[in-house]
């Protein structure tokens, strides 16, 4: 059965190439530009890794993360969150969040840092 990735990001270049590159290392991606109704999208999907945009939509992916951590059945979700702002990793990570990407990312880095952290 192949695990399963929940991506939220609100720019389509960057959704449709982590879709790609991760369908590509044989994962079952799902991704979304919108972040309403995400912990419901959770809920149906059920993730096995969540990737995040830390600015999306005009929400802060940091505070979803929060809630997904926070939420009993998924606080063992590993989240992974992308960000433009690279002076502000330690805040970032403050969320709850397993890793940071920052953005423009590396391709490798992002397969490496997913493999890490769900295989």
């Amino acid at each position: 059965m192949l695990k399963k990735i929940l991506v939220l990001d609100d720019n389509e270049d960057i959704l449709e190439v982590v879709h790609e590159v991760l369908s590509y290392e044989r994962f079952e991606v799902k991704s979304v530009s919108e972040s309403e109704q995400f912990m419901v999208l959770m809920d149906d999907f059920n993730p096995d890794l969540v990737l995040l945009d830390f600015r999306v939509s005009g929400e802060n992916g940091g505070e979803i993360c929060r809630q997904i951590k926070s939420h009993p059945k998924f606080n063992n979700v590993p989240v992974i969150i992308f960000s433009a702002y690279i002076n502000h990793h330690d805040e970032i990570l403050a969320y709850g969040c397993d890793a940071v990407i920052n953005k423009p990312f590396d391709l490798f880095e992002l397969v490496d840092k997913v493999n890490n952290l769900i295989c």
